[in-house]
C-alpha cells in the first residue's frame, strides 16, 4: 500500500513539473512577444512624427511652388513675346530679299534687251552700279535674316527648356540634371540635408535617389527645399539594412515615380 501511495505521489509530482516547466516557458513567450510590441510601437511613433513634420511643412511648401511657378511663367511669356517680334522681324527681312530679287531679275531682263553696248554704255555703268547695290543689299539683308534666324533659334531653345523646367516643377519632380550630396544626415529624425536647393532644380515633395559606386542604395523624400540647400526624409524600406549613408553620397532625381512617406 505503502508504495502505490509513493508512485501516485511522484505521477503527481511529476505531473506539476511538467506543468510548472510549461508554464514558465509560456511566461517567457509572452514576455518576448511584449517586447516586441513595444519595440514596434517605438519604431510607429518614431514614423509617425516625422509624417507629422512633413504634414506640418507642406502648407509653406505649397506657397514656395505656387511663387516659383508664377516666376517662371513670367519668364516663359517674356520670351515668347520676344520670339513674336523676332518673326516679325524677319519676315519683314524676307519681304525685302523677295523685292530686291524682283529689281534684280527686272534688271537682267533690261541687260538682255541691250542692243549697241557702245551707245548705251553710259546708262549701263549706272546700271551695272545699280545691279551691285541691289546685290549688296541683298546680302546685306540675307545675314541680317540669318542672324535673326539664329536669335529666334537660342530664344525658342530658351523658351523650350524654361517651359520643360516649369513642367517639370509643376509635376513635383526634381530636374533630371540635378546633381548634388548629402550635407549631414540625422538617422534618429531619418532625415538628412541637401548640398542643393531649389537653384540646382530640387522640388518639394519630389523623390531622389542616392547613388553609390554607380547603384541606388536609398531613396529620398524632399520635405522643405531653399536656395541653396534642401531637406529631405529617408523613405521606409528603401535603404537595406547593411547600408549606411555617408555624407557627400551623390544624390540625383528619382528614377521611379514619386513615393509617399510610410507612416
Amino acid at each position: 500500500m505503502v508504495n502505490i501511495l509513493g508512485i501516485f505521489t511522484a505521477i503527481i509530482l511529476a505531473v506539476a513539473a511538467f506543468l510548472a516547466v510549461k508554464n514558465n516557458g509560456r511566461l517567457e513567450q509572452e514576455i518576448a512577444n511584449r517586447a516586441t510590441e513595444e519595440n514596434h510601437q517605438a519604431q510607429s511613433q518614431e514614423r509617425m512624427k516625422a509624417a507629422q513634420a512633413v504634414l506640418n511643412a507642406l502648407p509653406i511648401e505649397r506657397a514656395e511652388v505656387d511663387a516659383q511657378s508664377e516666376a517662371k511663367t513670367k519668364v516663359e511669356t517674356g520670351l515668347k513675346e520676344s520670339n513674336d517680334a523676332l518673326e516679325s522681324n524677319i519676315e519683314e527681312k524676307a519681304n525685302q530679299i523677295a523685292a530686291n530679287k524682283e529689281q534684280l531679275d527686272e534688271f537682267r531682263e533690261k541687260v538682255a534687251e541691250i542692243g549697241n553696248i557702245r551707245e548705251l554704255a553710259p546708262k549701263m555703268k549706272e546700271m551695272r552700279a545699280e545691279l551691285d547695290e541691289l546685290t549688296q543689299g541683298i546680302t546685306d539683308s540675307e545675314a541680317s535674316l540669318a542672324n535673326l534666324t539664329a536669335q529666334n533659334t537660342t530664344i525658342e531653345a530658351q523658351a523650350t527648356e524654361r517651359k520643360e523646367e516649369l513642367d517639370t516643377h509643376n509635376r513635383g519632380e526634381s530636374l533630371s540634371s540635378l546633381k548634388t550630396s548629402i550635407r549631414s544626415i540625422y538617422p534618429s529624425w531619418g532625415f538628412v540635408t541637401l548640398s542643393a536647393g531649389n537653384n540646382a532644380g530640387v522640388t518639394s515633395t519630389s523623390t531622389l535617389d542616392v547613388v553609390r559606386d554607380g547603384a541606388t542604395i536609398a531613396k529620398l523624400l524632399v520635405t522643405s527645399v531653399e536656395s541653396s540647400s534642401a531637406s529631405a526624409s529617408i523613405i521606409p524600406d528603401s535603404i537595406a539594412q547593411d547600408i549606411t549613408l555617408m555624407v557627400g553620397d551623390l544624390v540625383v532625381a528619382g528614377s521611379n515615380p514619386k513615393m509617399k512617406a510610410v507612416n
